[in-house]
């Protein structure tokens, strides 16, 4: 994994700000101008925290006059709440998507290679997701939905391991505990590395593959029955 200052650009696919552009098209001109703002403050936040977009800034990217923007949104929080919110929806439709292109026995890797790709490619949203989500209380019910959708799909997964081999699964409500902890470990890691550039991290995790090697056995020996 990349962790030099200049990242290679990311597949267009993994990108948020260009899925709201290709989500819009064909549609009305009120439609791209609101996906056009919210591209921009996408784009933005790579490079700024949410406390510092500016209304200004966030029209100038998107090629609009200033007044433009309060006829989509009513203020720059809202904004970044809508933004994020879709976000969420987002990196959960490409999480089931590999997933369901995936062997059961290769559903986590599939699911945490998706992950990291997308949060390696959408750092500026991520950054808001990990550490700013008090000030957006949509956008932080949202990630709260997609921890648990995520959470109960690994629990469903060890409880079905657990009966394939024949052996007693811990108690549902552990396996919730376990797989809560586990998904905060990952987001700490990818934070680490990808957010704050942790030199300590970023020395052991040049190698794409083995960091996704290590997330997935964090996962399969934390769950196990």
């Amino acid at each position: 994994m990349s962790v030099a200052p200049a990242r290679a650009s990311p597949p267009p696919d993994h990108l948020y700000s260009r899925a709201l552009a290709a989500g819009v098209a064909g549609q009305g001109r009120g439609a791209r101008t609101r996906a056009a703002l919210l591209a921009a403050a996408s784009d933005l936040l790579e490079s700024r925290p949410p406390a510092e977009l500016t209304i200004a800034a966030i029209c100038e990217g998107a090629g609009v006059a200033h007044g433009t923007f309060y006829i989509h949104f009513a203020d720059r929080q809202a904004l970044t709440d809508t933004l994020l919110q879709g976000f969420v929806t987002f990196l959960q439709q490409g999480m089931r998507a590999a997933t369901r292109m995936a062997s059961e026995a290769e559903a986590t890797r599939a699911a945490t290679s998706a992950y990291v790709a997308l949060f390696e490619a959408n750092a500026g949203l991520m950054r808001c997701l990990v550490h700013h989500l008090d000030a957006f209380p949509g956008a932080q019910a949202a990630f709260q939905r997609l921890n648990a959708d995520w959470v109960a799909t690994v629990v469903r997964a060890a409880e079905r391991r657990a009966r394939r081999e024949r052996r007693a699964a811990p108690a549902r409500d552990e396996l919730t505990r376990r797989a809560y902890a586990l998904g905060g470990m990952v987001d700490q890691y990818l934070a680490g590395l990808l957010l704050s550039r942790d030199p300590g991290v970023a020395a052991v995790s040049t190698d794409r593959e083995a960091v996704i090697g290590t997330l997935c056995l964090i996962w399969e020996r934390g769950m196990e029955p």
